[in-house]
């Protein structure tokens, strides 16, 4: 596969379940020989502290991930240093995260030990307005998603409804004829990992694919909601799994379950879907559209029912990112009421010590 030094992705979602974490994927424990969990309030540094270790390993050639906040992309939820084996990673709600094997694996690093804790008499009553209206804003949001999904689910059952299943299953088998040929089964599953590429974010629909797809063979797939086009990918998964290779599995933005991306390093292979919320540019090994098992003597007859619910998902999830929106301005404003009582100095030589030890990790 390509080198790509630095990778950008999403460990979590703004989804029609509500905020969704593929956090333990970040760097599963028996990956990891260290992995760092910040805690501390908005505000108290986590993303530069973070981002300044991630860019110092990138300077000195070390592969990167780049784990981002899908309430604000411009923010980072955790760091994976693949070749020392190691992560940080931000531990506070939405996201909660706790050490799993404390010591052997695990450890805290707790910023809020350098903020001046009599400095937020003033503003508690502040700090507890402002959580609670991020609580209901992000409640408000998850609404109009769950919305916009129950329509696209009713797109899914109408073009469904007229798909030639046998000849989609057909074009299943021979691409995974294809990929595998002679592989055998292996007598140890491949390993998984499960990430979004994409998320709905205050800036709209926000995607890292080109960190992503850099394999030397990749398909696009195409097809309406409902055509089978995660129905390959989980076949295609499930075959790699069987002759144990390991996956990368990144899920669509809006339905965490359903499977839009895939990535066979070892065979440098992936699989990427093309669509109206991302559409690959990569150069193509192969086009695969569902769309061409369609019966579109029928589904015109559709056609006003499917435009109706296109505009419908689309001012949905409009409303949708202008609520996150609108809670990426409270959290601003909540973060306003700790920045002046950190002591940031101490955080930078925390962060520098903690770098030093990461370099030493082999």
């Amino acid at each position: 596969m390509a080198l790509c030094r630095a990778r950008h992705m999403f460990p979590g979602g703004n989804t029609c379940k509500g905020f969704f974490s593929y956090y333990d994927y970040i760097m599963p424990q028996e990956n990891a020989v260290r992995i760092i969990i910040l805690k501390g309030g908005p505000g108290v540094g986590k993303s530069s502290f973070m981002r300044h270790i991630a860019e110092h390993m990138l300077s000195m050639g070390f592969d990167v991930e780049f784990m981002h906040c899908s309430s604000d992309p411009d923010s980072l939820d955790g760091v994976v240093i693949p070749e020392k084996k190691t992560a940080l990673m931000d531990g506070t709600a939405p996201h909660v995260v706790d050490p799993k094997n404390p010591g052997a694996v695990d450890e805290i690093i707790n910023l809020g030990d350098f903020w001046n804790k009599k400095g937020f008499s003033q503003t508690k009553d502040k700090i507890l307005f402002t959580n609670n209206e991020i609580k209901k804003t992000f409640k408000r949001a998850y609404k109009y998603i769950q919305a916009a999904y129950s329509i696209y689910e009713d797109n899914m059952t109408i073009y469904n409804s007229f798909m030639d299943h046998g000849k989609a299953n057909l074009l299943i088998s021979g691409i995974i004829d294809k990929i595998f040929g002679n592989i055998g089964v292996s007598d140890s599953e491949g390993k998984k990992r499960h990430l979004f590429a994409s998320a709905i974010t205050p800036k709209g629909m926000v995607n890292y694919l080109p960190s992503l797809i850099t394999t030397k063979e990749v398909y696009i797939v195409k097809g309406k909601p409902g055509t089978g086009t995660e129905r390959l990918l989980e076949r295609v998964r499930l075959a790699a799994s069987e002759r144990g290779f390991y996956t990368e599995s990144f899920y669509c933005g809006l339905n965490p379950y359903k499977l839009e991306h895939l990535i066979i390093p070892d065979m440098d292979i992936s699989f990427t879907t093309s669509n109206t919320y991302h559409q690959s540019d990569v150069d193509s090994t192969e086009i695969i559209d569902f769309d061409l098992y369609l019966n579109k003597n029928i589904l015109f007859r559709y056609t006003d029912i499917i435009n109706f619910n296109d505009n419908e998902i689309e001012n949905l999830l409009n409303m949708a990112v202008q609520t996150i929106n609108r809670a990426k301005i409270y959290h601003d404003e909540l973060e306003s009421y700790y920045i002046p009582n950190m002591n940031f100095s101490e955080v930078t030589k925390c962060r520098d010590e903690t770098l030093a030890r990461l370099l030493q990790v082999s």
